[in-house]
């Protein structure tokens, strides 16, 4: 398609980004030719009765003088008739590979795609593999396109700015002048060496697949080799990483389980050794032929190491068995029974501390395979085989991808007062929690709360994914209730201020009413309508009107007022017999504050003038101006309020500002500051390759908590006395640096480290119940205490009716303190 370039790729040192469309390109001089990254070949009968290939592939050409690459750009597919990208609606499918790599001046890139039920000969070896797309053998529609959302274009994107290259061909119903002809099993559609000339039909010939890799190799190189014979155990190897990775092999052993992509063997007595697993998992895709669980079956495939979610990330690597062909044996073998984990079976190390080496290391390469001592090293040993854990406990409510994460039953670990697993230290990262996922009994997982248990077995095979070991059980578990109910707040007396913080989820007018609803009910009567309240995650008045961020087919719309968003949820409030609150907020610049893409989140301040408080408004607070300290008449007042603190410092990039006001009650001045630090987005699995997890986020917030700190050491300089609470999401624990950096010299206290233990949580995550949002309050609200709560702090507590629980509204729970000002 010639109307549609990318540019070159310079060589190192001339490069100049340039953002265009949320993707990056890189810029050329003007001298600099252009050149056209082409759909060379596209082949979709793999593995298909009668097919020449296993697998369905794409090949790239770049027909230029100069390299490309690849990054940002994606194939896409659609059927004869239906939406690029596969879905009902235009732009809703996930039809598509993300690209990456470089394509050398007149070379070649081939993307292996999905196989069928394994006929056919192997392909090159590919530059890119990925099985996410499934071709038609004979009609069609793949694109080449400069981003990597799913386009919007549906089944007209022929002619969308965002396509680099378009191929339809046979009765496809979009595509380049004319169609190119029907294909099947044994024939793919080829580009021809002329010019392109934007017609599909001119440009395209139908005959023998002819796939050719980056490095020049093709298809067609003969039979495939015979593979080597190995027991399971033998191919799993005693480590993380196969010693059969990448070679062929025949194995024999049972079908324990299957899913939809595929089934787990397991050799039918094992090795009798602990730390070599005897199960392996086969990939089939979707559509390829699977026996039936209990048979005796023969696998012959290509052992590979999957990575979930990135080649290159910090999940750990399945091993498993691709391209793979069975027989069903004649002679029945014995269904292995199911190791059972935990209490009277084999317990989880309460450790990851890899082989005792220094510093940091990739556990699958280095190090040593320690099942006894290594928690990683120790599911790793049980990887594909058949479990169970008994009378499992769950600490991690039914969420809606159909997971729970339990414990087995009897385990010993730091508790939460309703049962749960509280992360207590970096060191004590509670290895024995274990998911629960639907994999198999797909949208059948029962709903759990925390402190609920599931009697009897638990059982399927052990896998991983998302940073978690997991198991798919083959029965839908039963559910027995620990009784666990939302609590209940304690009101203020009339001489009491109560000051409470909320992250209420990506809140805009679009939500259902159904939550809105829900959100309102719980502050009034949870929360029992609380004076302040810090709000954390509201998102503008059209909200992610972009939830994948902006693109060539999504421009954002501009609006960054939440006037709708507040209004919508005050006036819920009022109906539920709460309050007719006030408002503060101070507007983010548009795409500058993450969050959710498009959504420009924000905190806000909700307030009672029924109960007495006011709000102080000092004039000429926006997104870029900071707000001060000032001194009148020996007392700190805020120069702008509501105010922002620091709002342009490199601390805040991409992330939500702190937001100061200043409040009167009873005559008496209270500082609030509502803070939603960075997100913990990007830091590394508890239960990854990587030990100990670098967890790079926190660098950005222990930089935020300082200006935050800094701030309210500036208020106590002028008034000693000032009334301070620093409120909100914080992203952090109570024994983190960063709640650390907010308490240095005494500035201020943190509540949360004043609770009982079992007490000191407001979020769940992976089953680990932890403390991320935290009030602190400035010393001359505490007084002086010898322990716990004292002086002008009446009552602090975290409300647990959302982290816990599996119809939560939020996935944080609220809490809120009560001052004698």
């Amino acid at each position: 398609m010639a109307r549609h370039r990318l540019r070159t790729m310079l060589a190192a040192g001339s490069t100049l980004a340039l953002g265009l469309g949320g993707l990056t390109f890189l810029t050329v001089p003007a001298s600099a030719a252009s050149v056209d990254l082409v759909l060379n070949e596209v082949y979709g009968g793999g593995g298909n009765t009668g097919a020449t290939f296993t697998h369905d592939f794409v090949e790239l050409a770049n027909r230029g003088d100069a390299p490309v690459e690849l990054a940002g750009l994606s194939l896409q597919y659609g059927s004869s008739t239906g939406n690029l990208g596969g879905g009902s609606t235009p732009g809703s499918g996930n039809l598509k590979v993300d690209l990456h790599g470089t394509v050398a001046p007149g070379g070649t890139f081939l993307v292996q795609l999905a196989p069928g039920s394994g006929n056919g000969e192997a392909l090159p070896t590919p530059d890119l593999a990925s099985t996410t797309l499934n071709l038609s053998g004979s009609t069609g529609k793949v694109a080449l396109v400069r981003g990597t959302n799913v386009l919007a274009c549906g089944s007209t994107c022929a002619a969308d700015p965002a396509i680099v290259d378009f191929l339809g061909y046979g009765a496809a119903n979009d595509f380049e002048g004319h169609p190119a002809p029907a294909t099947a099993n044994a024939t793919s559609s080829t580009r021809g060496t002329g010019a392109d000339t934007d017609d599909n039909a001119a440009d395209f010939t139908t005959g023998a697949p002819t796939p050719r890799n980056a490095a020049g190799e093709t298809g067609g190189g003969g039979p495939e080799p015979e593979p080597e014979k190995a027991r399971i155990p033998a191919i799993q190897g005693g480590g993380h990483r196969s010693p059969f990775a990448g070679k062929r092999v025949e194995t024999t052993g049972v079908v324990t389980a299957s899913k939809f992509d595929g089934y787990w063997v397991q050799d039918a007595t094992g090795d009798g050794d602990d730390d070599t697993s005897d199960g392996i998992y086969v990939f089939a895709t979707a559509t390829g032929a699977k026996p039936t669980v209990g048979q005796a079956v023969t696998v012959t495939g290509t052992v590979t190491e999957y990575r979930p979610s990135s080649a290159s990330g910090p999940n750990l690597a399945l091993t498993e068995i691709e391209n793979a062909k069975f027989a069903v044996l004649p002679e029945a073998l014995p269904m292995p029974a199911p190791v059972l984990i935990g209490p009277g079976g084999r317990v989880a190390p309460a450790q990851n501390p890899d082989s005792g080496g220094a510093g940091r290391v990739d556990v699958e390469t280095a190090g040593e395979f320690r099942p006894d001592r290594d928690a990683v090293d120790f599911y790793e040993a049980l990887e594909s085989m058949r479990v169970e854990v008994r009378d499992a406990e769950v600490v991690g409510p039914t969420n809606s991808y159909g997971e729970m994460v339990v414990v087995p039953g009897g385990t010993d670990l730091p508790r939460t007062r309703a049962g749960g697993v509280r992360y207590a230290a970096y060191d004590t990262p509670n290895t024995q929690r274990i998911t629960v996922d639907d994999e198999i009994i797909y949208q059948r997982m029962p709903s759990a709360n925390v402190g609920d248990t599931l009697p009897g077995l638990v059982s399927g095979p052990l896998s991983y994914d998302f940073g978690m070991f997991r198991i798919y059980p083959a029965q839908v578990p039963q559910v027995r209730s620990g009784g666990l109910a939302k609590e209940v707040t304690a009101a203020p007396n009339h001489n009491e201020l109560a000051i409470a913080s909320f992250n209420v989820e990506n809140l805009d007018p679009t939500d259902p009413a159904e939550k809105v609803d829900q959100l309102a009910s719980t502050i009034v009567h949870n929360l029992a309508a609380p004076d302040v309240l810090a709000l954390e995650e509201v998102q503008d008045d059209t909200g992610a009107e972009c939830p994948d961020g902006p693109s060539p087919t999504c421009t954002p719309d501009g609006v960054v007022t939440a006037d709708q968003t507040l209004r919508m949820l005050t006036e819920a409030i009022t109906a539920a017999g709460g309050p007719a609150y006030q408002w503060r907020e101070i507007s983010p610049q548009n795409l500058t504050d993450g969050g959710e893409p498009t959504g420009n989140i924000r905190v806000a301040f909700l307030f009672r003038p029924d109960r007495g408080v006011q709000f102080v408004d000092r004039p000429g607070g926006d997104a870029t101006t900071p707000t001060g300290v000032q001194n009148i008449d020996g007392k700190a007042a805020l120069t702008l309020s509501p105010g922002r603190i620091a709002p342009t410092d490199d601390a805040w990039a991409n992330s939500r500002k702190p937001l100061a006001g200043e409040f009167s009650y009873h005559g008496r001045t209270v500082f609030v500051i509502a803070n939603h630090f960075n997100s913990k987005g990007g830091d590394e699995p508890i239960m990854g390759r990587w030990q100990p997890p670098t967890r790079s986020s926190e660098q950005q917030r222990h930089q935020q908590a300082v200006l935050v700190h800094d701030f309210v050491a500036d208020i106590l300089a002028v008034q000693k006395d000032a009334r301070v609470i620093v409120a909100g999401d914080l992203n952090d624990f109570e024994f983190s640096q960063t709640s650390s950096l907010l308490r240095e010299d005494g500035t201020l206290v943190s509540l949360p480290t004043l609770l009982p233990e079992q007490e000191r949580y407001s979020y769940v995550f992976d089953g680990n119940s932890q403390v991320l949002d935290q009030i602190l309050v400035s010393p001359a609200l505490v007084g002086k205490r010898s322990a716990g709560l004292s002086g002008r702090v009446r009552g602090y507590d975290i409300v647990h009716v959302n982290a816990e629980f599996a119809d939560q509204v939020s996935d944080h729970d609220p809490q809120v303190v009560r001052i004698t000002p």
